[in-house]
């Protein structure tokens, strides 16, 4: 599946710290070391309505963590699926009598547009559940060679016990998983299961639903083998970061490792589980069931500059819960125009040190406030001046403009 094109962003002359991120599965900060590109893997939208923006702080945090580790001196290999094929997908498109197929391209491409206009670097490999296919029946055959694969009726499902760590990326208990389940796509009142928490992993074909040929009979792959297979073709075992929102931490990211682990004893899924905080509006988490939107494309039709949408998420710390206020995105719009003065000037206060905390905030658990902080500070004493002959730094502009893109991904 194509991705989005890349922006350009600049070398910075500096090179910034080692990346420490908080690790959800231990509950504690890390940094990754990678032999060779760091390696990251972050859950795609399924396409059935258009980028709102929580999609848009998950995507953003994770720009962040790919920005930091280039700007760190690594070559980045980013994986990100779209689970093109689903029951929200197919629902929806019932429900609005559009094909799926074509729904789900045309919501993809909504979803492109916003991630360039948002200047995200796109992932090395973008790829679709459909496309995935072969690669999860590979993965299920490896799974039910070792005994964890069984069926009930026309569906299989994945036995949970089979892997020895399950709930370590979670840390949950198994009452809270049990309440959780229920409400993030799992089935387990499901007569004929082992454990009320085993999960799919092949749906079989039902009248009106699209199915792909396999050695069950046909079907479509469930949803957390699908990532679990994408990531381990694209990544392999033992990557540095599987990354989502919250709302992924159980049952999708808990059982995608337990795919893995199970397949391949003794090598972990991920090395560190990275997780974005959830955005409400109007009290409420934002989210397609509840209606309670905010739309990427929505505002930029509405001609609302792109870097001021980006610049109210990096406000907010990418693991923090918050609630979009209008009032953020116009506040917003005024400090861009404030930092766009304060560049034109050409000269302007020390451009360096400031370089030196951007960096060193962004490789403290991405801590973009703190970033934006030491920049406000930078145009506040550069809009200071009495004087442009008073300035001590004569190319901070140009300073500026590349670690505002380099490290926050704004191009002003």
């Amino acid at each position: 599946m194509r991705a989005w094109p890349s922006p350009e962003i600049p070398r910075l002359a500096v090179q910034g710290p080692p990346v420490a991120v908080h690790d959800t599965s231990i509950n504690a900060r890390v940094t990754p070391s990678p032999e060779g590109p760091a390696r990251m893997y972050v859950c795609g939208i399924t396409p059935y309505d258009a980028t709102h923006i929580g999609h848009a702080a998950t995507y953003v945090g994770f720009d962040l963590l790919h920005r930091a580790w280039r700007n760190a001196g690594h070559d980045v290999t980013y994986v990100q699926n779209v689970t093109d094929v689903d029951d929200p997908l197919l629902e929806r498109a019932a429900k609005v009598h559009v094909d799926w197929v074509e729904l789900a391209e045309r919501e993809t491409e909504l979803f492109r547009q916003d991630m360039t206009a948002l200047r995200v670097v796109p992932p090395a490999h973008y790829v679709g559940a459909v496309e995935s296919i072969p690669l999860v029946v590979a993965l299920i055959e490896r799974l039910h060679a070792v005994g964890s694969i069984y069926q009930v009726e026309t569906d299989l499902y994945f036995s949970v016990g089979a892997d020895p760590a399950f709930g370590a990326e979670s840390g949950l208990d198994r009452a809270t998983m049990l309440e959780i389940f229920p409400e993030r796509g799992g089935d387990p009142d499901r007569e004929g299961k082992r454990d009320p928490l085993d999960c799919i992993v092949w749906r079989g074909a039902r009248e009106g639903e699209p199915s792909w040929p396999s050695p069950w009979g046909p079907g479509r792959p469930g949803w957390h083998i699908e990532c679990t297979a994408i990531a381990l073709e694209y990544l392999g075992g033992d990557f540095e970061v599987q990354g989502g929102g919250t709302d992924l931490v159980f049952p999708h990211h808990e059982m995608g490792a337990g795919h893995a682990q199970v397949a391949d004893p003794g090598t972990r899924f991920a090395q560190t589980y990275v997780h974005a905080g959830m955005v409400a509006y109007d009290g409420e988490k934002m989210s397609k069931s509840r209606g309670n939107l905010v739309f990427v494309s929505a505002l930029r039709n509405s001609d609302v500059d792109p870097m001021a949408i980006r610049l109210v998420l990096l406000r907010h710390h990418y693991r923090s819960d918050w609630e979009w206020l209008d009032a953020e995105l116009w506040d917003a719009v005024d400090t861009l125009a404030q930092w766009r003065r304060a560049l034109a000037l050409g000269a302007g206060a020390p451009a360096l040190p400031v370089v030196a905390r951007v960096l060193s905030a962004l490789a403290d658990d991405l801590d973009a406030p703190a970033a934006g902080a030491a920049v406000q500070a930078w145009v506040d004493a550069t809009l200071g001046h009495d004087a442009l002959a008073d300035a001590s730094d004569a190319e901070a502009a140009l300073t500026m403009y590349s670690v505002l893109d380099a490290a926050l991904g704004l191009a002003l």
